[in-house]
C-alpha cells in the first residue's frame, strides 16, 4: 500500500455532495469556504486554519450529468478530532452552491495515523516474512551441505569389464587402486569415493587409461597376494604412492577410521615429497627411474625367497562331494555381492547368515558348524578361527595371506566351477 502524502496531517474529512445544477470545482470550494465562514468563530475559519497549516489543500471531484453535479471533497486536517468534527458539521450545513440547491453529507473521518500504522505494520510483516523465508532457505541449504558432506559416495562400475568403483573416479585428480569390490565399499564407508577395484592380478586396459594424467595411490592388502599385485601394477601403471593394510590384514577388514588415517597420511607424505623433489626431477631424471626399477627388482627378489609352504596358500582340495558342491551352488546366488556369509552344519543345513565383517566373532558362538561359504576373501585369520570351532570346509571368492596348512579345506568358487 502506498502512503498518502500527508505531512503532519492527522485526519481526512471526507464529504459527498449533490447540486441541482451544473457547477465546477471552484464553485464547490468557494461554497465550503464562504458558507462556513463565521459560523464557528474567527479562529475556526478555514482560511485562518490554512494559514497556520491546520487545514491542507482541499481536493474536489465533480461529475456533471443531466443538469446535476455530484462528487466528493477531501479536507486534510491536523487539528484535534473535536475541531475536525465541528468543521465537518459546518460543511454539512451548506445548502446552496451559487444559485443551486445543494446537499453535503459526511462520508467519514479517517485517522491518518491509524492508516499509517497499519501500513507500517503490514510492511513490517512483509519484512519479517522475507527474512524468515531467506533464513529457512539458508538453513536448509546449510543442512544440505552438511548432509552431502557426510553422505557416502555411490558404488558404480567403470569400463567394459564393469570394474567396481566409487563415483568420484570420474572427476577426481587422485585415483586409489584397490584389489576388489569389497575394498571399494569399505573406502566409501570411510568417505573416499575415488577408488576402483582392479579385480585380479591382470590389470585391465581401462584402469591404465583411467589413471593416465592422474595421481595414483595403490592401496593393497597386507599379505602375499598384495605383494604380487603390486609387482604387476608397477609394470603398467605409474604409481605415486603405495599404501598397505596392516601386516596380515586386508583393506576390506580395516575400520573406516584406519582407512582414513592410512590414506590421509599417505597423501600428505606424497604432497610433501613432491615439494621436495620438484628440483631433483629436473636435475636427476635417471635417479627417479632407477628407484622404480629397484622397487620392481625387490618385489621379484622377495618372491624368489619365499620359503616353501609358508608364503602361498595351502593346496586346495580337488575332491568336492556332490552334497557340498550342491550346497555351495545353492548358496552362491544368495550371498554373491552382499558381503555376507553362510554357516552350514554337517547335514548342509544353514545355521547362520551373518555379515562377513562379523564372521570371526560369530563363529565362536556357533555350535555344530562344518562349512563356511562367504562373499569375500579367505584369510589366515578366518581359517584359524574356523579351525578352532571345528569347521572343515571354507569357500570364498579367493584366498589371501594363507601361511600354513590346517585341517580346514579351502576352496574358491572358481575352483568349484561356480564362478569365473
Amino acid at each position: 500500500m502506498k502512503l498518502p502524502s500527508t505531512g503532519i496531517v492527522k485526519y481526512h474529512v471526507k464529504l459527498k455532495f449533490e447540486v441541482d445544477g451544473l457547477v465546477e470545482k471552484a464553485d464547490i470550494i468557494g461554497a465550503i469556504f464562504g458558507q462556513t465562514e463565521g459560523l464557528l468563530g474567527p479562529e475556526m475559519n478555514l482560511n485562518e486554519l490554512q494559514k497556520v497549516s491546520k487545514v491542507g489543500r482541499i481536493e474536489v471531484n465533480v461529475d456533471t450529468r443531466s443538469n446535476m453535479a455530484k462528487g466528493d471533497a477531501l479536507i486534510p486536517m491536523s487539528t484535534d478530532i473535536s475541531t475536525a468534527a465541528l468543521i465537518a458539521a459546518a460543511i454539512e450545513s451548506i445548502d446552496k452552491v451559487g444559485p443551486f440547491q445543494a446537499k453535503f453529507a459526511l462520508g467519514g473521518i479517517d485517522d491518518i495515523r491509524a492508516i499509517k500504522k497499519k501500513v507500517i505494520v503490514d510492511r513490517a510483516k512483509k519484512i519479517v516474512q522475507e527474512w524468515a523465508t531467506k533464513t529457512i532457505s539458508e538453513g536448509e541449504e546449510m543442512l544440505k551441505d552438511v548432509y552431502d558432506a557426510s553422505k557416502p559416495g555411490r558404488l558404480t562400475t567403470f569400463g567394459k569389464p564393469q570394474l567396481a568403483c566409487g563415483t568420484g573416479v570420474f572427476d577426481s585428480d587422485w585415483i586409489i587402486l584397490v584389489e576388489g569390490r569389497a575394498d571399494v565399499i569399505n573406502l566409501l564407508r570411510a568417505g573416499f569415493d575415488n577408488a576402483i577395484a582392479i579385480e585380479g592380478a591382470k590389470i585391465d586396459e581401462t584402469v591404465i587409461k583411467l589413471t593416465e594424467g592422474k595421481k595414483v595411490i595403490a592401496f593393497l592388502d597386507g599379505d602375499r597376494a598384495g605383494d604380487l599385485i603390486l609387482k604387476e601394477l608397477h609394470g603398467v601403471v605409474k604409481i605415486d604412492k603405495v599404501l598397505r593394510a596392516p601386516q596380515g590384514r586386508e583393506v576390506e577388514e580395516c575400520t573406516p577410521l584406519e582407512i582414513a588415517e592410512i590414506l590421509r597420511e599417505g597423501m600428505l607424505l606424497t604432497e610433501r615429497q613432491e615439494g621436495r623433489m620438484s628440483t631433483d626431477q629436473k636435475q636427476q631424471p635417471e635417479r627417479r627411474q632407477g628407484t622404480r626399477r629397484d622397487t620392481q627388482e625387490l618385489a621379484i627378489e622377495s618372491e624368489r625367497h619365499v620359503p616353501n609352504g609358508t608364503g602361498g596358500p595351502p593346496t586346495l582340495s580337488h575332491e568336492d562331494s556332490a552334497e557340498i558342491l550342491s550346497a555351495v551352488k545353492e548358496a552362491y546366488p544368495q550371498i554373491n555381492e552382499t558381503l555376507e556369509a553362510l554357516v552350514f552344519d554337517g547335514s548342509m543345513k544353514i545355521l547362520l547368515k551373518v555379515p562377513v565383517s562379523d564372521v570371526v566373532k560369530k563363529l565362536d558362538r556357533t555350535e555344530g558348524a562344518k562349512m563356511l561359504v562367504l562373499d569375500g576373501i579367505v584369510t589366515q585369520r578366518l581359517v584359524e578361527a574356523a579351525d578352532k570351532v571345528g569347521i572343515e570346509y571354507i569357500v570364498g571368492h579367493r584366498t589371501g595371506g594363507l601361511k600354513k596348512s590346517t585341517d580346514v579345506r579351502v576352496r574358491t568358487f572358481g575352483d568349484m566351477g561356480i564362478s569365473n
